[in-house]
């Protein structure tokens, strides 16, 4: 275990392997990550989190446009294994093959379920009962590779995004310092994928619009937890454009109280809270109380 890592991530999802990583006393040659990028209202410039990570454990940061600007800097370190977990790029063949045993990759799915960029979102979306990570051995094919090894996370379906991010970022972490001294020293084999994949996709802000004539009340509550971090849900109601946070289905009757809306098949959602136009968060039936004395006024 003597090797140098390289570790590959930018967003909040890779900085509980890396933390894990520098927990466990691993060499880390260096924090491969995304140039800092403009975040906010006031569109500063930002750290990825990794790099704050790193840099306050005196870890080199390399912040490439292109990967293949640092192979000479990769081979300099010699002997080195790679760590990926969220990177967001693809990476080249020609830099994978600069490691032995490989790049080793930390993926939110069963695999071959939900290949791809949303794994999370989509488990949830499709209102899954489980959900979990994959260990696996990077291929210049997006999540194709051979997985070293898998474990399972039950969902109740009451999952948010942000929620299940942290949960499963922190799952594997763990299951990364279990399994990496075993990868290095050849002790734990990767086995190929069944071929039966399920991909997943980029979600683009224009996916954020909720239309509940196209869809379920069920559908509609498992879309605003999806979407919670990103692209946000949001929803039209008269005049007014609003960005619902926190929903439920009616089963019953509802209350008069609240926000309701008819959504496919006669279903109903409840608004339980919401960002209004001016960028407040209140409770539905707040909104819908002062919507209404707007409106009569």
């Amino acid at each position: 275990m003597s090797k140098t890592i390289i570790f590959f991530g930018t967003d909040t999802f890779s900085a509980d392997a890396l933390s894990a990583l520098i927990e466990a006393h691993y060499t880390i040659g260096a924090v491969v990550t995304k140039p800092d990028s403009k975040s906010g209202r006031g569109q500063h410039m930002t750290a990825p989190l990794v790099k704050q990570i790193a840099e306050a454990h005196n870890i080199p940061v390399w912040q490439p446009t292109k990967l293949i600007e640092i192979v000479g800097a990769i081979t300099a370190l010699g002997d080195v294994v790679g760590v990926l977990s969220s990177y967001g790029r693809i990476v080249p063949q020609a830099v994978i093959d600069l490691f032995h045993p490989g790049i080793i990759n930390i993926h939110p799915s069963l695999l071959p379920t939900y290949r791809g960029p949303s794994p999370i979102e989509t488990a949830i979306l499709n209102g899954d009962s489980h959900t979990g990570v994959s260990i696996m051995k990077l291929t210049a094919e997006m999540d194709a590779g051979p997985v070293y090894a898998q474990e399972v996370y039950p969902l109740d379906g009451t999952e948010t995004a942000p929620e299940l991010y942290e949960t499963l970022s922190a799952l594997g972490g763990r299951m990364l310092i279990e399994t990496l001294p075993s990868i290095i020293e050849a002790n734990l084999l990767p086995s190929p994928q069944a071929n039966a994949a399920i991909y997943c996709y980029l979600l683009k802000k224009e996916d954020s619009l909720l239309d509940p004539t196209e869809m379920t009340a069920v559908q509609a509550a498992r879309r605003v937890r999806a979407y919670l971090g990103f692209p946000k849900t949001k929803l039209s109601y008269g005049n007014e454009s609003v960005i619902v946070t926190k929903a439920h289905v009616v089963s019953g009757e509802s209350d008069a109280k609240d926000l309701i809306i008819q959504c496919k098949d006669i279903s109903l959602l409840a608004i339980d809270e919401l960002v209004g136009p001016s960028g407040k968060r209140m409770s539905g039936q707040a909104f819908k109380n002062g919507y209404a004395s707007h409106k009569d006024s």
